[in-house]
């Protein structure tokens, strides 16, 4: 069926729905997310939507802003002492939790303490932590062994998952476990009482969230200025319907439209496409390394040559060059890390016949390979039909398994085989942002104590550390360099290109930042 005629009766149908029937009013704002919201908990998942949900209900200590650069949040006052050994995180006046209860040092050192557990910058800074504790109740303070000139950066990274101050009765819960509650003191209160799953989320402004009274807003910096009472976050999987739902007005706000519906969107009139997050999007192969075959650094040295990036970038992205890079490798293209060491692993001819006589030599003899497709968000799902359909022509025996992308966040943190509900692999991303240096958790290489994935890797968890030590950019893109060469080696996960998502609202809201969505600084003109 045609595009057009398949978006105008999506149209026609998203009008009997009652969900998303009425126009959005004045002070309600609608959005699609990429999808469902699985997981409640920010610190517990790195899913995107997670991290988004997160920066609505919870706070955190700094932000960064649209330069990338680390601003006070919460924080009021910041001091360092003791040539860098000890500083001393002051809390702004007024903060309150969503429950009336005032935000204190203490609720954030047990916040900290629960996210550090989960994120790599987080725990190589408690690893250089020799004590964190609330000497009052507006105090936070980090008595370093070592200086850590980052710390803001840690505490104030977009990266998922985000460092979110929660009640200390809630951050002294078990951070490998999702929280239920959610109190937060952040500029919107979760409704939990409407929340449908597979359908609608609900987040209502919080009347006594106290935003920063200087600054600029960027990102998840400067004044979190609110003016919409009410925000709902509607998942349609259809993507023909979310087109029309957007035409007719039903929705202000589409997170990721399709890229065969783009020109759509364009031409219909009062609706703007555009690119926010300059950082792009980078996808790859995440394998479960704890378990046969992927628990085989010699399997997973075979299938660098097993993908060939264009092949993925122009099925998620069409055929337009200026949307897409290949011949991506680590870190994020254009960024200071970015170096092409050992990059023609990924870019030379691809050969399937030799990618199967590796693989046999590496001793892989036929097992199933259980690989999660996510088929409710078209970029996923064309990550995993292609990359399906390269492990199929390499040889290996593949289980398609279709989900939906809850389903994939939740039981991707299943450690065991597949005979046990485990899996083998998934096709997944990160934004640009959050590999453009070894601070994330796509390079915290712990075994079972890293990313979901369990990769080990002493060497570049050593060289992590280093990273974090440098004095000068030379010395950083030496440790870049020596960590990609490491990389082929021990090969945590495959790169399988850059691409560039653009999103798309009403020309009525004004004031959308760039980045990642974030709610505040929005309005209806």
């Amino acid at each position: 069926m045609p595009t057009r005629r398949r978006v105008l009766q999506s149209s026609l149908a998203a009008l009997a729905l009652p969900s998303i029937a009425k126009a959005a009013s004045a002070r309600v704002l609608k959005f699609i997310p990429q999808s469902d919201l699985a997981v409640i908990d920010p610190i517990w998942s790195t899913a995107y939507n997670a991290r988004n949900h997160g920066y609505m209900v919870f706070d955190t200590l700094f932000g960064m802003d649209a330069q990338f650069r680390i601003q006070p949040q919460m924080v009021g006052g910041v001091q360092t002492e003791e040539d860098g050994h000890r500083w001393d995180l002051t809390l702004r006046d007024g903060l309150l939790f969503h429950d009336g209860e005032k935000v204190l040092a203490r609720d954030c050192v047990a916040s900290i303490k629960r996210w550090a557990a989960r994120d790599g910058l987080g725990g190589l800074l408690m690893k250089a932590t020799d004590e964190l504790s609330a000497p009052d109740d507006r105090t936070i303070r980090f008595q370093l062994k070592k200086p850590f000139p980052r710390l803001p950066y840690a505490l104030g990274k977009t990266s998922t998952p985000m460092c979110a101050m929660m009640p200390e009765r809630l951050a002294k819960s078990d951070p490998f476990k999702q929280i239920t509650e959610l109190v937060g003191s952040g500029p919107f209160r979760f409704k939990a009482d409407e929340r449908v799953s597979g359908s609608q989320v609900v987040y209502e402004r919080f009347d006594r969230y106290l935003p920063r009274p200087d600054g600029t807003p960027g990102w998840t910096a400067g004044p979190k200025i609110v003016s919409f009472d009410r925000v709902e976050w509607k998942t349609i999987p259809d993507e023909g319907t979310a087109a029309g739902a957007m035409q007719a007005g039903e929705i202000d706000w589409w997170e990721v439209p399709t890229d065969d519906l783009r020109p759509v969107l364009q031409k219909a009139g009062h609706i703007r496409v555009e690119i926010k997050d300059p950082t792009g999007v980078v996808g790859f192969l995440k394998m479960n390394c704890l378990q046969p075959p992927f628990d085989n650094p010699g399997v997973r040295r075979a299938l660098l040559g097993a993908f060939d990036q264009e092949d993925f970038v122009t099925a998620i992205a069409g055929t337009d060059p200026k949307m897409w890079r290949t011949g991506v490798g680590v870190f994020c293209p254009g960024t200071e890390l970015a170096n092409d060491v050992g990059i023609e692993l990924l870019t030379s001819p691809r050969d399937p016949a030799r990618v199967k006589a590796m693989l046999k030599d590496a001793g892989y003899t036929g097992q199933t390979v259980a690989m999660m497709v996510p088929t409710d968000t078209p970029y996923r799902k064309a990550m995993g039909d292609v990359g399906v359909a390269a492990l199929q022509g390499a040889g290996m025996h593949v289980d398609y398994q279709a989900v939906d992308w809850g389903t994939a966040v939740v039981r991707r943190e299943n450690k065991g085989p597949i005979d046990k509900g485990g899996w083998s692999g998934l096709f997944t991303t990160l934004t640009g942002l959050d590999i453009q240096n070894p601070s994330g958790n796509a390079f915290r290489l712990s075994g079972e104590t890293g990313w979901f994935g369990w990769a080990s890797s002493p060497r570049i968890e050593g060289l992590r550390g280093e990273w974090l030590d440098a004095e000068d950019l030379p010395t950083q893109q030496r440790i870049g360099r020596d960590i990609q060469r490491q990389w082929w080696t021990d090969v945590p996960h495959i790169p399988i290109g850059q691409w560039f998502q653009p999103t798309a609202w009403r020309d009525n809201l004004d004031g959308m930042l760039d980045g990642f969505p974030v709610f505040w600084g929005l309005k209806r003109s």
